[in-house]
């Protein structure tokens, strides 16, 4: 951890890594944060439930200045007490709503909950990248194929975020704790990235060629040119006969042809289409 340097001012941090460490309680959030803090800024408590606010911590690594945000367990809605914990909550989804990746912390021992499928979703609705960690996996009792269990449990029950990443590390002691900023800092590089406007309709035409456009009736989606128009997250716009030809799976299939060019790992794509008339040029 000697690469990393604190910084705890109150400057504007609009331009930098923002990392959200979201999850049910206790599953080693505050603990992960204080490793990386090098100190016990965050409460650490075996209590469920101990970290009752969104707490911004500042650092720098290799020179990158990053905010590591800190937030309340997240309980199933009927398990929130109202008052301080309700209002926490909020605070945590947030914390998501205002950062650039988020981190879902998951209890190896107990694995993936229905509460954790929920807060990935939620990652997903506010279109923040994502990274998974198993923390805790010093407690696991493993084998050779261990690992490829608890990726099949993801590939099953987070398959929504393929797209994602997943560590194992233990925050208690260290273990791989070194990947944590490491990958943030790749999927942070992903979200950011743009795909020259040659490339993407090339991605388009081959991926045509390969797989021809749905019909609708005796109407078939032309999608006419495209281009990436925005970043954090990427934003592609297809210009296109009829948006209402694009079937949802045809979607997803460009979708995997823009991530075979370049995996955008950690972060979701969106894709949207914009009618244009009078052109007949097609892939």
């Amino acid at each position: 951890m000697h690469d990393i340097e604190y910084d705890f001012s109150e400057d504007d941090d609009e331009d930098l890594l923002k990392i959200a460490i979201v999850g049910r309680p206790n599953a080693g959030k505050s603990t992960l944060v204080n490793h990386l803090l090098g100190e016990e800024r965050v409460i650490v408590s075996p209590i469920a439930g101990t970290t009752r606010d969104s707490i911004d911590s500042r650092l720098k690594w290799h020179g990158q200045e990053i905010v590591l945000i800190d937030t309340a367990g997240i309980r199933k809605r009927g398990s929130i007490e109202p008052g301080v914990e309700k209002f926490s909550v909020i605070r945590a989804f947030n914390a998501i709503k205002r950062c650039d990746v988020a981190l879902l912390m998951i209890d190896s021992e107990e694995g993936i909950t229905e509460q954790d499928e929920h807060i990935a979703g939620y990652v997903l609705d506010e279109y923040k990248s994502l990274i998974i960690v198993f923390n805790k996996w010093d407690a696991v009792e493993k084998d050779s194929n261990t690992i490829n269990e608890y990726m099949d449990k993801v590939r099953e029950r987070l398959h929504f975020v393929s797209y994602a990443p997943v560590i194992f590390i233990s925050a208690l002691t260290g273990q791989r704790i070194h990947q944590v900023l490491e990958v943030a800092n790749r999927v942070f590089e992903a979200r950011h990235f743009r795909l020259q406007t040659a490339e993407v309709n090339r991605i388009i035409r081959e991926a045509v060629q390969k797989h021809p456009a749905p019909m609708k009736g005796t109407k078939r989606l032309k999608i006419y040119f495209g281009s990436q128009v925005a970043t954090a997250p990427p934003l592609f716009l297809l210009h296109v006969n009829d948006k209402e030809l694009v079937h949802f799976s045809y979607k997803r299939y460009l979708e995997n042809q823009f991530r075979e060019a370049f995996p955008f790992e950690g972060t979701p794509i969106r894709i949207s289409f914009r009618p244009r008339d009078g052109m007949d040029d097609d892939y």
